[in-house]
């Protein structure tokens, strides 16, 4: 690391810049959670979709894209800078408001959250990496918790504030009004305020260590089946983001079909959202104790919480495990993204952190498929089955098969480099 003033690393010696990253990362769960509480109830009650699988089909839009988007977003972040891709994030998320307001069909909202899905990748992962890059590896884990926290209390934000709007004028156009002033600001932000970070990654690492400067080919290889550890987190990411896509999809309906109003069902997604403000607290204690140990509990108490949503019946109880649920989610979800951060050598992190949040992210689309053909061909509870047993089998593979990756006590090892022609 450079001991150069200029290119110093720390949150309190960056803390203007890595505030205003905060802010983003804020505005940027709080676009996607303007369509949490909504959007499901809109397809299925203003544009007559009646098919669950139909309804899942947003969000496979939006999975998918957003995957591809991630892996080749570190990649960019890397070979531009990070503010030229967080700018062009914003630019693709300026008509998606307007799409949702005039959409005549589901395919419009289709179309939408591929754009939403370009917005997330691009603007997310900068804002992941350019905190990063300005706390340094000392204050790594409480980097990335604080990210999480913020993007997801945004995300939670939005899902209440929509599901308020809604319930008290209706479900478009007042409730994307909100969605388009939080675009157009964090546009200008990104514009105008922002400044780049990549030079502090690269004073970071020593070129000539032999882990440096590793094509992107291997990159995507080490990253998700040639190490152990990485193969682990990225399924794990994987499945976890099955939550995710459950939350999203099914429990709006479910909670509606057992008769609970709009804005209480906004509060219940709510609060899931609302515990991923703990990352603050989690990636911060990884950073004292290790990633492996949290990214365990996480992944068994998070299926547990949604194991006990169809079990119980009661708006108080459903909020509760809500609230279980996405505690596990703040234990496990920033630990599993430090992992590949640990892991990487500085040269290539975002590109590394990148495979990761491909895989990560292609949970959504995978899980909007089967969540979806659960609903459609079995019944709503389940997709809550299906998504808690997954969570089990997954935090298995974690507990067996990830080494600690922190760089004080960690005993993981990259694997020996191929040996050069």
């Amino acid at each position: 690391m450079s001991t150069t003033t200029e290119l110093r690393q720390g949150i309190h010696e960056h803390l203007g810049q890595f505030s205003l990253h905060v802010l983003l990362v804020f505005a940027t769960g709080l676009t996607i959670g303007s369509e949490r509480t909504v959007v499901p109830v809109l397809g299925e009650d203003v544009l007559g979709v009646e098919s669950f699988l139909v309804i899942g089909s947003f969000v496979v839009s939006f999975g998918v894209v957003k995957s591809i988007l991630n892996l080749y977003a570190g990649k960019w972040g890397e070979e531009y800078g990070r503010k030229p891709v967080l700018i062009a994030g914003w630019v693709t998320a300026l008509p998606l408001p307007i799409i949702l307001i005039f959409a005549p069909s589901w395919g419009w909202i289709t179309v939408g959250n591929v754009l939403l899905g370009i917005n997330q990748a691009l603007t997310w992962s900068m804002a992941i990496n350019a905190k990063i890059d300005l706390a340094g590896p000392d204050q790594r884990g409480l980097a990335v918790g604080i990210d999480e926290a913020f993007g997801y209390t945004g995300v939670a934000v939005g899902a209440w504030v929509t599901g308020v709007i809604a319930g008290q004028w209706s479900l478009r156009p007042e409730s994307f009004y909100f969605l388009g002033v939080v675009v157009v600001l964090a546009f200008l932000i990104s514009i105008f305020l922002i400044k780049e970070t990549v030079q502090y990654a690269q004073a970071e690492g020593d070129d000539d260590h032999h882990d440096a400067n590793l094509p992107f080919n291997e990159v995507l290889k080490r990253a998700t089946y040639g190490d152990k550890t990485l193969f682990a987190a990225a399924q794990a990411g994987h499945i976890e983001n099955f939550v995710d896509t459950l939350f999203w999809i099914a429990v709006p309906l479910y909670l509606t079909g057992q008769g609970l109003g709009i804005a209480a069902v906004g509060v219940v997604v709510g609060v899931h959202s609302a515990m991923y403000f703990l990352q603050i607290a989690t990636g911060g204690l990884a950073d004292r104790i290790g990633r492996r140990p949290p990214v365990v509990a996480g992944m068994f108490l998070a299926g547990a919480g949604v194991l006990g949503m169809v079990v119980v019946d009661g708006y108080l109880p459903w909020a509760v495990l809500a609230g279980v649920s996405g505690l596990g989610m703040a234990l496990l979800y920033p630990n599993l993204m430090t992992v590949p951060s640990d892991a990487a050598h500085p040269t290539w992190r975002s590109a590394g952190m990148g495979v990761y949040r491909m895989w990560r992210d292609s949970g959504y689309a995978v899980g909007a498929v089967l969540i979806g053909l659960s609903m459609e061909f079995v019944n709503a509870a389940a997709a809550f089955y299906l998504t808690a047993g997954l969570m089990f089998a997954s935090g298995a593979v974690v507990y067996v098969w990830m080494e600690e990756t922190h760089p004080e006590f960690g005993t993981h090892e990259p694997p020996a480099p191929a040996p050069s022609d």
